[in-house]
């Protein structure tokens, strides 16, 4: 049985996808999800595909070009399409796809969990800063 070297360990667990490890590209995409806008544009986009003004309005506080960047991640990470349909003036799309629409139950139970616990939150954190820092 052939033994391996601690480097070719390291890149056998690469490959394996372990984001505890340093230099796994899972942390790029987690940190990617665990973002803001991401977490509300995946479960805006759930019942169908929606103009980029429409997102806009929904999504209350996110600025024309947050939205435009997230928008784009989004789809190269194969997460949403975008279609161009022309017209005057052009309708762009934004839609979720198979693996977007994979993502949404996830996202929407972080979002409810945060909906559900806010309160206890709020507690948790006035308690914290009522405490002597040391």
């Amino acid at each position: 049985m052939p033994t391996t070297t601690a480097a070719q360990g390291r890149e056998q667990d690469k490959r394996e996808y372990d984001a505890f490890l340093a230099g796994c590209p899972t942390r790029e995409l987690l940190s990617r999800l665990t973002d803001k806008w991401v977490a509300l544009v995946i479960p805006a986009l759930v019942d169908g595909p929606q103009r980029h003004s429409e997102l806009a309005h929904r999504i209350a506080g996110v600025s024309q070009k947050m939205l435009t960047q997230t928008l784009r991640t989004l789809e190269r990470d194969g997460l949403v399409t975008r279609t161009v349909t022309a017209s005057v003036p052009v309708r762009v799309d934004y839609a979720l796809t198979p693996l977007g629409h994979e993502l949404f139950p996830v996202m929407l139970a972080i979002k409810s969990w945060a909906e559900a616990h806010m309160d206890q939150v709020f507690e948790a954190r006035a308690r914290f800063d009522a405490q002597p820092q040391a």
